[in-house]
């Protein structure tokens, strides 16, 4: 007999028998329902739903019973690694179907033979550090299968080693690679072409698209339906990847290996040797024109900057020259031949960038400690993906917790153009009233004053109190993280975390080994965290999370709403602040056994028109603005606690 999805996520079913704790909910066989009804209609389906939904299951079953070969692309390569590994072989043993799966990641994970063999014939510029770390890569590129990076612990995620042992789109040698049958990447993207599930990422996603629309071979395979969990961050990454960029690092990089395949290759003369030098020096020194600050910024402020549009004419001289030297060499080795594509693909790249293009792009830069990059952002993406839907037909699921505001899909829907999509929505099966406890404290100064923060850490130490430390404090700037960091470091009795102390993973795993921990984060803690029972019972926000009106980008959008007619700040910060608010405060109820105080600190919750959207877009809990409230509700619900705890044993 053939089960249906309703069936299967059932109390009856297969998943309650196989999986421990699984608990049946209508919200999720709905949402499965919908789904399996999107992909057997090939159709679009905007699909939200509430932190406890298990959503990820409510897309696995479809998918797994459809018979189809689908894409799912996630947020986060955690999230990747943990639906590919975990959810994905949970599901397919409860239902006992031979369905493959394969996890492809983009090219930068992979570990690249033919980089690291050219980065060893590079060493004598290395240091000694740098040295042992390539060679730490060798010894694990013996021993691994499939030459995921992520198999590394002992070398940072961001250290800048893993730029010389994995390839890029620009010095990939492609087909004509002396190392392509080691070739992880090519393994990987085989084994997706096999499969029938392929667990991908956003940014490979539109890695790809980005591909198809330059004419190139695509990096995934063609599917009958392709399902986005975490979509709330569609818009923001398909911006950057249908625009064009170029950093200093690119230019560096290429010229680091213009210089090493010369020495392996010919090493005759020292003509392209100097030109290197003279490119990196060039790279340097229009680094050093842009201003001592890491900041971004609106290309046009460089608009009358002689120092710098000197250094521009001395680059773009360098790699003109580079690009002579190499093209009589290009026919002599395919690594030489790479590198002249390279040098004239980045050329035209610089004269893009540091041109001046039409008015349907945002021009900005960055600068980093030693690099910069140059941004063209398309003001408007729509368009350009509902060309890359249509030319991938079958069915598309965008799902997240975060989609909505103010109960309407208005804002996701339009960003990406989905004006055809059927949209639904799922509340959490999570009984809010019960569980948490919203607390607006009163008489906080207006966000933009000097003494803001103090008075939050003021009105927080209570709150901490009452909890038991057991905290997240989520800030909108890394200048307000440090201030409040400081004046807790010396008036708080519980351990204090701070992002950037140690790397996220660690700081999350020694908040829950603490047990009454408080952890201080921004952006990145803000979403994609999950911490569940009593080490995390409360989490406390400074404001509402407006993105920077000092942002060059959002300026540069914002004025061309205006232009447009329409409302810069109803259609469009007002909704991004909500959906940022909503990942926030979905960090507190992450299981229908947690309890927890969500403390929003911001005064514009109730002293604007709009804070009346934030809270009809928040979970439907108790509300209170006096502090009283909250510290009889965390010793009530330290007693329901204590409680459990003692039944448990008794029944142990």
């Amino acid at each position: 007999m053939t089960l249906s999805v309703k069936d299967v996520l059932s109390d009856s079913g297969p998943l309650a028998a196989s999986l421990p704790g699984f608990a049946p909910r209508l919200q999720q066989q709905q949402m499965a329902e919908a789904i399996e009804k999107a992909l057997g209609e090939k159709s679009l389906l905007v699909a939200e739903a509430g932190t406890g939904t298990g959503k990820t299951f409510a897309y696995l079953v479809p998918s797994l019973l459809s018979g189809k070969k689908i894409l799912i692309s996630t947020g986060t390569k955690n999230l990747q690694d943990q639906l590919y590994h975990k959810d994905i072989p949970l599901v397919q043993k409860a239902l006992g179907i031979p369905v493959s799966a394969a996890l492809l990641k983009g090219r930068a994970n992979y570990l690249c033979p033919q980089r690291l063999e050219l980065a060893f014939e590079d060493n004598q510029s290395l240091i000694r550090p740098v040295i042992d770390k390539l060679r730490r890569i060798a010894e694990w590129g013996g021993r691994t299968r499939i030459g995921d990076r992520a198999e590394v612990n002992d070398i940072a995620e961001d250290d800048i080693i893993w730029s010389r042992v994995t390839s890029t789109a620009d010095n990939c040698l492609g087909q004509e690679c002396p190392s392509l049958n080691d070739c992880y990447l090519v393994k990987a993207r085989r084994a997706a072409q096999a499969a029938d599930i392929v667990v991908i990422n956003h940014h490979l996603l539109f890695a790809d698209m980005s591909l198809r629309e330059q004419g190139f071979g695509e990096l995934l395979p063609m599917a009958d339906a392709v399902i986005l969990d975490e979509a709330h961050q569609l818009s923001e990454v398909a911006s950057s990847f249908f625009g064009i960029a170029l950093s200093g690092n690119q230019l560096l990089e290429l010229a680091r290996d213009s210089e090493a395949v010369f020495h392996k290759e010919i090493h005759e003369g020292h003509e392209l040797p100097k030109a290197c030098d003279e490119l990196s020096k060039a790279v340097r020194d229009m680094r050093l024109a842009m201003g001592v600050a890491q900041r971004r910024g609106r290309w046009l402020e460089f608009q009358h900057n002689k120092a710098l549009q000197n250094t521009i004419q001395t680059l773009a001289t360098s790699l003109v020259k580079l690009h002579n030297l190499l093209e009589p060499l290009a026919e002599r080795s395919k690594d030489l031949e790479s590198c002249y594509r390279r040098c004239l693909d980045l050329s035209e790249r610089f004269t893009l960038a540091t041109g001046q293009p039409d008015d349907t792009y945002i021009h900005w830069f960055e600068t980093h400690k030693r690099s910069f990059a140059i941004h063209l952002t398309p003001l408007d993406i729509s368009e350009n993906f509902q060309a890359h839907l249509k030319a991938m037909p079958g069915a598309w699921v965008f799902t997240s917790a975060t989609l909505s505001v103010n109960g309407g899909f208005n804002h996701f829907v339009s960003q990406l153009g989905l004006h055809e999509a059927t949209t639904k929505s799922w509340d959490s099966p999570f009984d809010f009233q019960r569980q948490a406890m919203l607390y607006l404290p009163n008489n906080l100064p207006e966000p933009n004053q000097s003494n803001y923060t103090s008075a939050v850490v003021e009105v927080a130490k209570p709150v901490l109190a009452a909890s038991g430390g057991r905290a997240f404090m989520l800030f909108t700037s890394h200048r307000a993280l440090r201030e409040a960091a400081e004046l807790l470091k010396d008036q708080c009795d519980y351990p204090v975390l701070i992002q950037g102390d140690a790397p996220r993973d660690m700081l999350l795993e020694q908040f829950r080994r603490a047990g009454n921990a408080i952890l201080l984060g921004t952006s990145s803690f803000w979403e994609g965290v999950d911490v569940r029972g009593e080490a995390l019972s409360c989490v406390i926000i400074d404001k509402l999370p407006f993105a920077s009106p000092g942002d060059p980008v959002l300026q540069a959008r914002l004025e061309a709403m205006r232009h447009q007619g329409q409302n810069p700040f109803m259609d469009f910060q007002l909704p991004q602040a909500v959906i940022m608010l909503k990942q926030g405060a979905g960090r507190l109820i992450r299981d229908v056994n947690d309890t927890g105080v969500l403390m929003i600190c911001d005064p514009r919750m109730k002293s604007k028109p709009y804070g009346r959207i934030f809270l009809a877009s928040l979970p439907n809990m108790r509300q209170t603005r006096d502090i009283s409230d909250v510290v009889r509700f965390c010793e009530y619900m330290k007693h329901l606690n204590d409680q459990v705890s003692v039944d448990e044993a008794a029944c142990d």
